[in-house]
């Protein structure tokens, strides 16, 4: 509201359209104050059929306009919305997940882009008392509302009073956990949790109010990382955000790259599998350099642990074309902490470092199973989660700090005020059969650095064995070592000579700096099937879930351990 009436014409939101050949168009562009009168039209709309926190509206597709102004809508009619993974409606084959989201949410309004592609999901999951918007199409068999007629609703003073009523405890939004073990739980966020958490990260990162904020951002709003921190960060600090439908795959990373050489961000946010292919990138694509670092303020990733030959040959592109280095911002959050909760704090930050807690955010350090876990106790830090009471009490613990299950270190003893390193997730760690504890994250950064560029990710084995087994997700870079042309198999490309020989290498090396079992990789296998969000093993934003991907490969792990899967790789004895 306020950005509406102080710059009206400046662009809030802009996605490139189609043209008619599939090929990428020219950028649509949503200005401040349309987007202000988008939002009272469709928040009237919404007023009108009697929508709430207990029949909110439930958003299945992807980042697009419509879904920006949606979102929108609800939060100036201070009704509740859930964007939910649209992987759960167009990859899954039973829709456990969106039959699960449907029923701990109860949606009166279902909302999905295209209803040929969503049709499926939305005939095998909601009943006839839910209605169905869609931008483009009709469902199959079922009355469907046109978004454009949300849109032409003639807004009234009841709307204006519905934004005037919402305040701190007014729930914004529900975000459902990835859910690696058990269904996804719905994270209640408030106005106050999104509110206080842009002030909180305004303080801790000045950059960005120190120019106009201009993001080219892909991160879907499903997760928090993209939906609340970086779109809430534009509304905020009244900047653009350029929708990017690319993602750091090999199918998609070529849009993202197109959409960088021709939009210079200010600041730029994305996942560690996105950086490499960037950093990759860079290396010979000359005009991707010059937009990108043009005006660049600070990259800044999250998701996972981003290996230390990505961020340095990052460091070296900058270096060679701006003559100094773009400072990387990095921490820890999750979607109870709306995101942001430690941040890094100086220029020397290395891989694995977090720093300090956000102003407002106290930390409390408990060591549990001989690690250290931080709890969380702020503004900013969710009330619990939706129709759940049971996992919410279990959540927090006795002086209301909610418990994170991310494990930390100092990264120097003798000067605390650096700050913490992160040390894994204490529910990944797991014990051998002689009781050693093996600490999975920062083994896994060692895997993953030691391998660069041609470690995608790593799962570790061992649980109740005798010995540590690592299961590696090669990248794309692994068929140019090969030598073999791309007409060969995966399978071929990772049993070729160059490609076991590399990975020989990087278990002899491992091993050589090893001090004992928990941390001696014993045996390490290459996959050729990539995991997937489907079934839960890997996130939207690309992080891997270490017990997904144990639970689904089993047989996997179990012909790893008793050496009857094929190319297994093991530390070659050298004499002392």
């Amino acid at each position: 509201m306020h950005w509406a009436h102080t710059k009206p014409h400046q662009t809030l939101f802009a996605r490139r359209t189609k043209n008619a050949d599939g090929s990428a168009g020219a950028w649509r562009h949503v200005t401040f104050a349309q987007a202000l009168d988008a939002a009272r039209r469709i928040g009237q709309a919404l007023l009108n059929r009697g929508l709430s926190a207990e029949r909110p509206v439930l958003i299945l597709s992807e980042n697009d306009l419509e879904h920006a102004l949606l979102a929108l809508g609800c939060v100036y009619a201070g009704i509740a919305y859930c964007p939910t993974s649209p992987a759960y409606s167009l990859l899954s084959q039973d829709f456990d997940k969106l039959h699960h989201v449907v029923k701990t949410l109860t949606p009166g309004l279902v909302f999905a882009s295209d209803a040929q592609r969503y049709s499926r999901a939305m005939l095998a999951t909601l009943g006839d008392g839910v209605e169905l918007v869609t931008t483009e199409g009709q469902v199959p068999g079922r009355t469907t509302t046109a978004f454009a007629e949300l849109l032409a609703t003639e807004a009234t003073p009841a709307v204006d009073a519905a934004v005037a009523a919402t305040g701190p405890d007014t729930i914004t939004k529900f975000l459902f956990t990835s859910g690696s073990t058990k269904m996804p739980k719905a994270v209640i966020n408030t106005q106050r949790m999104w509110c206080a958490n842009q002030q909180q990260m305004a303080a801790s990162m000045p950059v960005l109010a120190e120019s106009p904020l201009v993001l080219v951002d892909w991160l879907p709003w499903n997760h928090t990382f993209g939906g609340n921190h970086n779109v809430g960060m534009v509304l905020f600090h009244g900047g653009t955000l350029y929708i990017d439908d690319g993602k750091p795959t090999p199918a998609l990373i070529g849009d993202t790259l197109r959409n960088l050489r021709e939009i210079a961000p200010t600041v730029y946010f994305n996942v560690p599998t996105g950086f490499e292919a960037i950093a990759n990138a860079m290396k010979t694509d000359e005009q991707l350099r010059k937009t990108l670092l043009s005006r660049l303020r600070m990259f800044f990733y999250a998701g996972a642990a981003l290996a230390q030959p990505v961020w340095d040959a990052l460091h070296a592109v900058q270096e060679a074309e701006i003559g100094e280095r773009i400072v990387m911002g990095t921490g820890l959050g999750m979607t109870e902490s709306g995101p942001f909760g430690i941040f890094i704090t100086s220029p020397s930050v290395k891989a694995g470092d977090l720093g300090l807690p956000t102003p407002g955010l106290e930390l409390k350090l408990v060591d549990t199973d001989g690690k250290t876990e931080v709890r969380y106790r702020g503004p900013n830090i969710t009330p619990g989660y939706w129709r759940m009471p049971a996992e919410t009490a279990e959540a927090f613990d006795e002086e209301g700090f909610f418990k994170t299950g991310d494990a930390v270190k100092w990264i120097d003893e003798t000067d605390i005020h650096q700050g913490l390193k992160f040390d894994g997730r204490i529910a990944e760690d797991f014990k051998l059969a002689t009781g050693t504890f093996v600490s999975v994250g920062p083994l896994r950064a060692r895997i993953i650095a030691a391998g660069a560029p041609y470690v995608q990710d790593v799962v570790l084995t061992g649980l109740n064995m005798k010995e540590v087994g690592a299961m590696v997700f090669p990248t794309p870079a692994v068929r140019a070592l090969s030598g073999l042309g791309a007409e060969a198999s995966l399978h071929d490309v990772l049993n070729s000579a160059p490609v076991l020989a590399h990975f020989q290498r990087v278990v002899n090396e491992l091993a050589k700096s090893a001090t004992g079992s928990a941390n001696r990789i014993a045996r390490l296998c290459l996959l050729a099937d990539p995991p997937t969000i489907d079934r839960g093993e890997v996130t939207d934003k690309g992080s891997i879930n270490q017990r997904a991907v144990l639970a689904h490969r089993a047989d996997t792990v179990q012909h790893l351990h008793d050496d009857t899967l094929h190319a297994i790789l093991k530390p070659e004895r050298t004499e002392a």
